[in-house]
């Protein structure tokens, strides 16, 4: 060995890293299939404006349920989703049983459903349930009914065993059927419409799809005024979201009577990323997103709506749906479902909107304060600049969060997120050197005793730490009055009644001001005390605002802050100092 490399580190190389086979039976799976597009567009396009959305919490949601939900809760669920904005909403599958079919029929003959809503239901392609599913529909609005049957070759092969054409023609042939029933069940009064999925489309050949859709047109004939819904549901996801797009942007530009087609996409969340495909397949030509909120549904689930949603309003997108009360929506949701959401689902999540990591509550509690120093150079109030707050992507304000849950202090927390506790709370913005100070008295908390300590925990300790009172008495003075007098040379002389050492005492010092004529005063009481630091700030507007004084001391020997809070800045700094002298001694 050279004695140039004496003392250095064995230096890290890809053979240190080099992964080793799982052991795991990789042969039973075969990769999905890419499509050819060497011209492919929708890399380049941006979602500009909200897809048209269809709520299906109250079918494909409400089946994936260990306990469906009652008439009640789905009630409450359809209001729900009305109040939030939604226009296109499935509910239910009515042919299924008297549960489904009794709902529908309810909120028609209620008059629940407003008149703008479309209600959508579900049916097989076989003629009793057809019949069935348009008779649940007589007397609505609007309504349109979603006819499915599976396409995919494992589902021709293994369930169907039937030819390309059979499959077809079961598609052709419901589609058929349930115009028949529509002209002869629904009167004028309703608006009706008309939906097929080729179902599994990820799993059908991108040719056979398109046949059956087509195929499916020539019966409905789509025209100006007369739209179809074709619907391509990821029932399973199988490929990444940008081969998925892929297969949107084929279909899209293969299918004709395009301007009178809007094309849905329905991913589910088996590969994780259902969001990434729905939004690459509006790249890529989808005009409507079919989802549930908080992802609800079958396995993994369907695509959820309120990330969807969400994700548009973060990029300055109006998604048309109403998120400002999004914890009554997840409230809402865990009652209907009866299943939770997990604190850290996106946007809704409990601790979304949270930080215990030191670094990132002092960056917040900095881009809290540039905020509002931005807004006041730029004239506006704070809620007319653009959000630009590090670690968060939205103001969590915007969906009704209080700023209360945005930093939380445990073991790892710094005093970045202490100060904001104390400045969002409680107006209070503590110098720098103060702030690393209280941090390590939190901190020694939090390592003591474990756990996550409470904004009310944290103002517990302050007060007992820094404000003396008549209610929270300690150290060795208390304040009761104090008068300062000036004389022609600018000198201050202070007299101040007090409490020392439990006597009543009149301590008199001169200075060049308040504070330091008050130094002067305590010395005579055995108190050695040198001011380093000092500032203050209001703590509101108005004839009656507090002022806060923070003062740093050098008190026999000790280095230490003081607070004092008062409507008289002169009397808040007098208390700072007793408060930093009373710690100084306790």
């Amino acid at each position: 060995m050279s004695d140039s490399s004496v003392g250095r580190a064995t230096p890290i190389t890809n053979a240190t890293h080099t992964q080793r086979p799982s052991g795991m039976p990789i042969h039973k799976y075969g990769r999905y299939e890419a499509v050819e597009i060497p011209d492919r567009t929708w890399p380049d396009n941006r979602i500009t404006v909200a897809p048209r959305w269809l709520s299906t919490d109250l079918r494909d949601g409400n089946q994936a349920l260990i306990d469906p939900m009652s008439p009640a809760r789905k009630r409450e669920m359809f209001d729900l989703l009305v109040r939030m904005g939604y226009k296109e909403i499935e509910v239910g599958f009515p042919s299924s049983g008297e549960t489904d079919f009794a709902f529908v029929r309810s909120i028609i003959e209620e008059g629940a459903i407003p008149e703008d809503v479309t209600i959508s239901v579900l049916t097989q392609s076989r003629e009793e349930l057809i019949e069935r599913t348009v008779e649940a529909l007589r007397g609505a609005h609007r309504a349109t009914v979603h006819l499915y049957n599976a396409t995919a070759p494992t589902f021709r092969r293994v369930v169907f065993r039937g030819t390309k054409d059979q499959v077809k023609q079961i598609a052709v042939d419901g589609t058929r059927l349930v115009m028949e029933y529509a002209e002869k069940i629904l009167g004028p009064e309703t608006v009706f419409g008309y939906q097929y999925s080729p179902e599994i489309f990820t799993d059908t050949e991108l040719d056979f799809a398109l046949e059956v859709c087509e195929g499916v047109m020539d019966v409905w004939q789509p025209e100006a005024g007369r739209e179809i819904i074709l619907n391509l549901p990821a029932t399973v996801e199988r490929s990444t979201p940008s081969t998925h797009a892929d297969r949107f942007e084929w279909m899209s530009r293969h299918l004709s009577r395009r301007e009178n087609v809007c094309l849905s996409v329905h991913p589910h969340n088996d590969r994780g990323t259902a969001v990434a495909a729905a939004e690459l397949a509006l790249m890529a030509g989808a005009d409507r997103i079919e989802g549930c909120l908080f992802g609800q549904g079958e396995r993994t689930g369907n695509v959820d709506l309120v990330t969807l949603g969400m994700n548009l309003f973060s990029q300055g997108v109006d998604p048309q749906i109403d998120f400002s009360q999004i914890d009554e929506i997840r409230r809402t949701s865990e009652y209907c479902n009866q299943m939770e959401i997990h604190p850290r689902h996106p946007y809704a999540g409990d601790l979304v909107y949270t930080s215990f990591s030191g670094s990132h509550q002092d960056a917040i509690k900095k881009g809290f304060d540039a905020r509002e120093a931005d807004a006041a150079a730029q004239g506006k109030p704070v809620d007319e600049i653009e959000w630009a707050v590090p670690y968060l992507p939205i103001d969590p304000k915007d969906v009704g969060r209080s700023y209360e849950a945005v930093i939380r202090v445990n073991s790892q927390s710094g005093k970045g997120g202490i100060a904001y506790v104390l400045k969002n709370d409680h107006k209070l913005d503590l110098p720098r050197r103060m702030q690393i100070e209280f941090s390590r008295i939190i901190q020694a908390k939090t390592d003591a005793e474990g756990g996550e300590i409470t904004p009310g925990q944290i103002w517990s300790v302050f007060r007992d730490e820094y404000l003396p009172s008549p209610e929270n008495a300690w150290g060795r003075v208390q304040l009761r009055s104090g008068q300062t007098t000036t004389d022609t040379d600018g000198k201050d002389t202070l007299t101040v009644q007090a409490v020392v050492d439990g006597t009543e005492t009149v301590l008199t010092g001169t200075g060049n001001g308040p504070i330091s004529a008050f130094f002067e005063a305590l010395a005579a009481v055995g108190v050695d005390a040198r001011l380093l630091d000092y500032q203050e700030h209001t703590m509101s507007e108005g004839a009656s605002a507090q002022a806060a004084s923070y003062i740093e001391c050098a008190i026999d020997g000790k280095v230490l802050w003081g607070i004092g809070i008062d409507a008289n800045t002169t009397r808040a700094s007098l208390k700072a100092v007793i408060s930093a002298v009373n710690r100084a001694t306790r």
